[in-house]
């Protein structure tokens, strides 16, 4: 009895944190060293993203009822989860991009606006970039005909004045 007492405020945790999510990514860190999962969180951290080390059974418990549930699946060895709220992107892209580094790491499968990925779905949400860079190259390609316009506008005052 005492056990489930116990376990009970860490599955509140995970659904807690898995409630409002855009993203959660299933992460199978075996191999990876002390150093290397220091600095993986420190990047997801510095992104906004929630990293946990959870044992399968809490996370099982956690997923029930929700989207994550496909996940269950997958919960066989050490597991981590990472989740972001902010950006669906983020965990998946942070994490690929952190395999070059430590090949051992491994995105299992994942979760992204509701829709289940595995892993090779989760490679190719991995490529895409962040909402901010979309932005800015909308942003740019709008940006860019005025300033041709306007610089054409301007070799034509200094034609005539010429």
């Amino acid at each position: 009895m005492a056990k489930i007492e116990q376990k009970k405020p860490v599955v509140a945790e995970i659904s807690e944190s898995i409630k409002d999510a855009q993203t959660v990514v299933l992460v199978n860190y075996r191999g990876i060293t002390v150093e290397q999962d220091t600095k993986l969180r420190k990047q997801l951290r510095e992104a906004g993203v929630t990293y946990k080390v959870c044992k399968n059974t809490m996370m099982r418990l956690a997923f029930k009822g929700t989207s994550c549930e496909v996940l269950d699946k997958h919960l066989e060895g050490p597991n981590a989860i990472a989740i972001s709220t902010t950006d669906a992107t983020a965990p998946a892209r942070i994490i690929a991009k952190f395999q070059k580094e430590a090949p051992a790491l491994e995105i299992v499968a994942g979760i992204v606006e509701d829709n289940y990925y595995d892993a090779a779905g989760m490679s190719k949400v991995a490529t895409i970039p962040s909402r901010e860079e979309l932005l800015s190259k909308l942003l740019g390609s709008i940006q860019s005909p005025i300033t041709n316009f306007a610089r054409v506008i301007n070799q034509i005052a200094e034609a005539k004045e010429a």
